[in-house]
């Protein structure tokens, strides 16, 4: 599949601030570019952008329906009623379960949790739990990641005397359930100013509230910043404002004391003694954690996030490690057969959508092989298996810039449940509509998907020389970490480049090894399953070079690579 590189192009504006930043911080042009594309125009905003604080954390009670969740939250201590922390079963909403139920603890005895299950409740807020809550005699329950579409859900929990605080940051819809309080930025009616927040975000801000009001040591609040951290990686919210602070943190707390169990996750997924960074959250801990929900039970994850005990600890984590072998094997099988499916449909080269459904496949991978058909494939793309009686379900996931849920919501009149945001989204629907959906969603997007959106795109933060990429250039790129969505890691091309000595094709042909020079410097690195590239380069041509600037220490000696996204051969 070709991929477009482009380019990121300064405003004037941008430009005579990076030539200021170049010059007051002494560092080379490029680095300046690079911070001047982030928003950033003076000396001090650079001071301040590379050691963010929390003090720049925005006021709890900016968000509506804050003081009427505290309010409610003081009063079910005080009175020592029992409180239920419900949770979505993904990673988002196990951390948010651990990272709230591990703060409540510090206040009151009176507490339990409880995550649905995917296959007997399904997303959000199910009646089971309603019920569960009421027959354990909780009379408040903190719902987080999910919610703020269960508006005959509350009606239903407030019949049976039952009240719930909403901690959501999905797209609301056109009404606002009738909870205690509904604490999501994307209300229409709320004015807080950052809007990208996670679930366990919005969760982590009525906790900072709580505490605020109880005139509690923010320490105790800032010491759960590492679940926040694992929620902010693996549900891909940008990494701009306050989740940069907080994912910032969130790393620096886990690595300086990581709790046994982050501990035991590391050891199983064979990075015990490394410094955890994003990549290893998204990665590492990220499919673990979820496979628990994805295979078994979203709760056993929290069972591993709460535990103080090492040995337990150790044991949950080998457990989730096997679920998460399993979900690849599922995973693997699911894309296999839903390629095979495409493959045989003699209109699948001309649609603009991916929509395919089989009975068989596990509802607990879907979403991820979806996710593996838009890399094939790259347009909206959604993979539904059988539900309960005549419904089917399924997750959907989007391309480039294109807005997936508004596409989805266009055929809602057809669905029995759907909810997400611009990136992904889950569906259900009775399965004789799926023919009509399937032709609405295609006839939808190929009338607003723009061809930009159709086709893969690497941005690229500059066009560089060899002798740019020094140590000082690495240094100032370790600064702006974390890295992700909003605050990407900057991906440099080099034109021209050949080998220089030693580039060859490793791994049984399937990588390249690299070492390329410009003629003046040489560098090496790696290109992963790029290895039908070495005659090329073995023969004297050149190269052009999108890659990302990375250290490899091997043997205790530590260099300076290249990671390479993309190589386009020259003539």
């Amino acid at each position: 599949m070709d991929i477009n590189w482009k380019i990121k192009e300064l405003t004037q504006e941008e430009q005579q601030a990076a030539e200021r930043l170049s010059a007051e911080l002494e560092i080379s042009p490029v680095a300046g570019r690079i911070l001047a594309g982030r928003g950033i125009r003076t000396a001090a905003e650079a001071r301040s952008y590379i050691r963010p604080s929390l003090d720049s954390l925005h006021d709890p009670f900016l968000m509506r329906d804050m003081g009427l969740a505290v309010d409610r939250l003081c009063q079910a201590i005080d009175n020592h009623e029992r409180i239920m922390v419900y949770g979505d079963y993904d990673v988002d909403g196990t951390t948010a379960v651990a990272l709230m139920y591990s703060f409540l603890k510090t206040q009151t005895d009176n507490l339990i949790y409880y995550i649905p299950d995917r296959y007997t409740e399904g997303y959000g807020i199910s009646t089971k739990g309603i019920d569960t809550a009421k027959e354990k005699g909780c009379t408040l329950v903190i719902a987080l990641d999910c919610g703020i579409k269960s508006v005959e859900k509350m009606q239903y929990a407030k019949s049976i005397g039952v009240d719930f605080i909403i901690c959501d940051h999905h797209t609301p819809g056109d009404v606002i359930p009738e909870a205690v309080a509904v604490l999501n930025m994307k209300r229409a009616d709320c004015h807080y100013p950052y809007k990208e927040l996670s679930g366990c975000g919005v969760g982590f801000k009525l906790v900072q509230a709580y505490a605020q009001r109880r005139l509690l040591p923010m320490q105790q609040v800032y010491r759960l910043l590492p679940l926040l951290a694992m929620s902010i990686a693996s549900d891909v919210v940008p990494l701009t404002g306050e989740n940069r602070i907080l994912a910032f943190y969130g790393l620096r707390a886990l690595n300086a004391s990581p709790s046994v169990g982050v501990q035991a996750i590391m050891k199983v997924a064979g990075i015990e003694g490394k410094t955890v960074n994003m990549s290893d959250l998204v990665f590492k801990f990220g499919p673990r954690i979820n496979a628990a929900g994805r295979i078994k039970s979203g709760a056993e994850a929290v069972r591993l996030l709460i535990t103080d005990d090492a040995e337990a600890a150790l044991r949950f984590a080998q457990d989730i490690d096997s679920y998460n072998q399993d979900r690849r094997d599922k995973d693997t099988k699911t894309t296999d057969e839903a390629l095979e499916q495409l493959q045989q449909d003699p209109m699948n080269a001309t649609k603009h959508t991916t929509v395919v459904f089989s009975p068989d496949w596990h509802k607990g991978v879907v979403g991820i092989a979806a996710s593996r058909l838009t890399e094939t494939y790259y347009r909206p793309t959604i993979v539904l298996t059988a539900g309960d009686d005549d419904i089917i379900s399924g997750s959907a996931r989007s391309v480039s810039d294109f807005d997936i849920y508004t596409a989805i919501d266009s055929c809602r009149d057809l669905l029995t449940n759907f909810g997400g945001h611009k990136f992904a989204a889950g569906l259900s629907m009775h399965r004789k509509d799926l023919p009509e959906f399937q032709r609405r969603f295609e006839e939808y997007v190929a009338a607003h998907i723009t061809p930009e959106q159709q086709v893969p795109t690497l941005d690229i933060e500059a066009e560089v020389e060899l002798s740019d990429m020094n140590w000082k250039m690495y240094k100032i790129l370790q600064c702006l970490e974390p890295f992700g969505p909003g605050n990407e890691r900057p991906l440099f091309l080099c034109r021209h480049l050949i080998n220089n000595r030693s580039t060859r094709a490793v791994s049984e042909g399937r990588h390249l090894h690299l070492d390329l020079t410009d003629r003046i410097v040489a560098m090496d690195g790696i290109a992963f399953g790029q290895g039908d590239k070495a005659e090329h380069l073995q023969n004297g041509n050149s190269i052009d070079i999108c890659f990302y600037l990375e250290e490899n220490t091997y043997r205790g000696r530590s260099t300076l690579q290249m990671n390479a996204q993309d190589i386009k051969l020259n003539e």
